[in-house]
């Protein structure tokens, strides 16, 4: 891979933010073009929202999938119910869900989604990117044991299976919980849209929660239209025609 690309993705997609996923999509398919994005698919969030109970966003999930959207496994229930450390309590509400995991917890976890994801989708999921990309060290052994192809955390791309390098460099992302938090992810993206110029890959990722809020939605659509200029709106499947050297 010698272009520039983009990599775009919506987290948290299940029923329990329908409306929201359904509003991202279509502000990405107007900034990038049809399907030129990722999923992240979460099974049960916080226990009540059950994809493999609603057979009707499962069709929906089919297809986006048919359409060429890609579909990562985006943990089990998006939920941590016994916190450890300070991000995992203070930086994301609780949601580190594989921050703190065994091997074989995190093994369990990713099968069991995986299967409700793919049973979905009709299709085997491009990878597995950790509920606000918080791993353990189980968690990063259990992806080459669930045989993901791909993985995220906030600073790379990676191939679990032999820990190649696909793609370095932080994820412009926005948080929406409280008003410092937005003002912050705001100043922080408007930064990357001039520190990010010369990166050869550059991820942006999008959470139900910025369409409740004009100002981030304003963010999302300028950085966007920023950062795809001069770069291929592209899938992650195009990061494996090369790869970096490992780096451990």
């Amino acid at each position: 891979m010698t272009a520039r690309i983009l990599l775009a993705s919506i987290h948290d997609v299940g029923p329990r933010f329908a409306a929201q996923v359904d509003a991202l999509a279509e502000r990405l398919d107007r900034l990038l073009g049809s399907a030129r994005f990722a999923m992240l698919v979460v099974p049960d969030h916080w226990g009540e929202a059950p994809l493999a109970a609603d057979p009707g966003y499962a069709r929906r999930l089919r297809g986006w999938s048919d359409a060429g959207v890609e579909m990562f496994v985006h943990g089990w229930s998006h939920r941590d119910p016994a916190p450890a450390g300070f991000a995992a309590r203070h930086m994301t509400a609780g949601e580190g869900e594989f921050a703190a995991l065994s091997r074989t917890q995190a093994l369990a976890r990713m099968i069991r989604a995986r299967t409700v994801v793919e049973d979905a989708t009709g299709r085997a999921a491009t990878g597995f990117i950790a509920p606000a990309w918080l791993y353990s060290d189980g968690t990063r052994a259990a992806l080459a044991d669930a045989g993901f192809a791909l993985a995220e955390d906030h600073f790379r791309v990676w191939r679990p299976a032999d820990g190649t390098i696909l793609a370095r460099g932080p994820v412009v992302t926005w948080a929406s919980r409280s008003a410092w938090r937005r003002a912050s992810s705001r100043a922080v993206a408007a930064a990357a849209r001039l520190a990010l110029g010369g990166q050869r890959v550059v991820r942006v990722a999008v959470h139900p929660g910025d369409t409740n809020h004009p100002v981030l939605l304003a963010s999302i659509d300028a950085t966007i239209s920023a950062v795809v200029r001069g770069r291929v709106a592209a899938r992650y499947g195009a990061l494996t025609a090369t790869a970096m050297p490992r780096s451990q």
